[in-house]
């Protein structure tokens, strides 16, 4: 084998092209190119933008290329000459010089070079009939792949939750001297996600989804603070969940349009725990949730690697005419700057609200007497603070804050609200891939109230959760949560609940 190398090299450099061409060749996996053929030829050396007259190699590269026309180049003028290459493809090209070097010694009637060339053929003829072999079989399962696809132009994806648990504890939280609905129940929620891009920046998304998971809320314990974060039911429909498209303006702005599910979170970063189960460890309530939500738009602007500002506006009804609906008749507008100095993350929010008929300014995580000033037309400002850092490379902990001013605009009531929560979580717990969650806090409470009702003492929500990975695509995740003082009443029994979220994504 050494001796027919160096004969070749004695022919011509073409075992050197072979090395250095096939390394970032026609043949490497992640450029999907099976020939030399589908490569640019290039006739001059100066084509190739990262050889220059200083590397070892650049004589035999030019000789290959302006005399025996042997080599090709990337489609972005590059040759990559520091690319591995496998056996097989070392095979491929050298194949392929080698028949170019045929017709040339063909025509100057060389029999002694033809002898080499056919040697260099015998000595590779195992490895290019498996590699035929290969291209063969890739070939067709490209095509059945093509044949059975989603969409040429779209892309699927899925998610299915079975959720099972239950509530436990003494009496309802709403004074109605009932117990608490202890039953084990069992629940589902299914996504699905259609994602297409029309310029390779952008992207269409529509996620259709179907759930039927009973209240864990005021239902069964006369309060929203145990509400987890998968529970509705869609009747037996399928609905359109979210459908919105996101874009780049510029290379430092992304926004996005949604129709159809805006909420805003969708705009605002909201830091946690990486893990939860309950709706109020989930976002920071009073900041994160929007009183009206479903059309909406917002941006993120990215100043530097550290440093962002987003914006966001969403609003309820807006595809409808009518007192209090169409773009401006319920909205929420808010913005927040994030910033990150060496391994702590913070982030300063802002949201102004507005609704012709009230809201419960919980978003159904706080206690009842949040919902105020129903029949009346409100405005509110929210303030929040969120902060979180790494403790090693595992470990995330953090905490957030929020406060709420509501303004009766159509009378003379006013309230505060206030919520806040510390949280962790450690990646590869137990196991790669696994991620144990904690988050404790105080649900949305009034604070201080005219014309509303004032919560007197205090609540306090522990939610602890861990998901287990099974696979890359199915996994368990049970968390327990534990409400004390439900409704900010000292005299409610504590609330407990137990959850499985079994997920399969595919």
């Amino acid at each position: 084998m050494a001796k027919l190398l160096l004969n070749a090299l004695k022919l011509s450099p073409v075992v050197l092209v072979a090395t250095l061409f096939v390394s970032n060749s026609a043949f490497a996996a992640e450029d999907k190119f099976t020939s030399v053929d589908e490569l640019a030829q290039v006739t001059s050396v100066s084509q190739l933008s990262d050889i220059q007259p200083s590397d070892w190699a650049y004589q035999s590269v030019k000789s290959l290329v302006e005399r025996y026309g042997c080599v090709a180049g990337y489609p972005d003028g590059t040759f990559k000459g520091k690319r591995a290459m496998t056996r097989y493809e070392f095979a491929a090209i050298l194949n392929g010089c080698l028949d170019r070097m045929t017709q040339l010694i063909a025509a100057s009637g060389n029999t002694s070079d033809m002898g080499t060339v056919n040697k260099l053929k015998e000595e590779f003829e195992g490895e290019l009939a498996t590699l035929r072999g290969k291209v063969d079989g890739l070939e067709y399962r490209t095509a059945q792949l093509e044949s059975n696809q989603f969409s040429t132009t779209a892309k699927l994806k899925g998610k299915v939750e079975f959720i099972t648990g239950g509530v436990f504890g003494g009496e309802k939280a709403d004074g109605s001297g009932e117990d608490v609905e202890d039953e084990i129940t069992f629940g589902y929620r299914t996504r699905l996600d259609i994602t297409s891009s029309f310029t390779g920046k952008d992207k269409l998304r529509v996620r259709l989804h179907q759930r039927d998971n009973t209240s864990y809320g005021s239902d069964r314990t006369g309060s929203n603070m145990s509400r987890i974060d998968v529970q509705g039911d869609t009747s037996d429909t399928v609905e359109v969940e979210k459908l919105n498209y996101n874009f780049k303006p510029t290379k430092n702005i992304a926004a996005s349009v949604w129709a159809v599910g805006a909420g805003m979170d969708d705009f605002l970063d909201a830091d946690k725990s990486k893990v939860q189960t309950t709706r109020f460890a989930k976002r920071n309530p009073l900041i994160h949730r929007s009183n009206s939500e479903d059309q909406g738009a917002g941006a993120t602007i990215k100043f530097n690697k550290n440093t962002n500002f987003q914006l966001g506006y969403t609003t309820t009804n807006g595809n409808e005419v009518g007192d209090g609906k169409g773009i401006g008749g319920n909205y929420d507008l808010g913005a927040q700057l994030n910033f990150k100095v060496a391994d702590v993350k913070l982030g300063a929010s802002y949201v102004h609200s507005y609704g012709k008929t009230g809201t419960d300014f919980s978003h159904k995580t706080g206690s009842s007497n949040a919902k105020m000033f129903t029949s009346s037309t409100v405005e509110s400002d929210s303030f929040g603070l969120q902060a979180s850092t790494k403790l090693g490379k595992k470990t995330k902990v953090g905490a957030w804050y929020g406060i709420t001013n509501v303004d009766e605009k159509s009378g003379s009531g006013e309230a505060t609200l206030q919520n806040w929560a510390i949280f962790a979580s450690i990646k590869d717990f137990a196991k790669k891939g696994n991620v144990l969650g904690m988050t404790f806090g105080m649900p949305p409470k009034v604070t201080d109230a005219d014309g509303a009702t004032e919560d007197n003492d205090t609540s306090y929500l522990l939610d602890v959760t861990y998901r287990h990975k099974i696979t890359d695509r199915l996994s368990l995740q049970p968390g327990v949560f534990a409400v004390f003082n439900p409704e900010h009443n000292s005299d409610n029994d504590t609330i407990y609940g137990a959850v499985l979220n079994t997920t399969f994504k595919f």
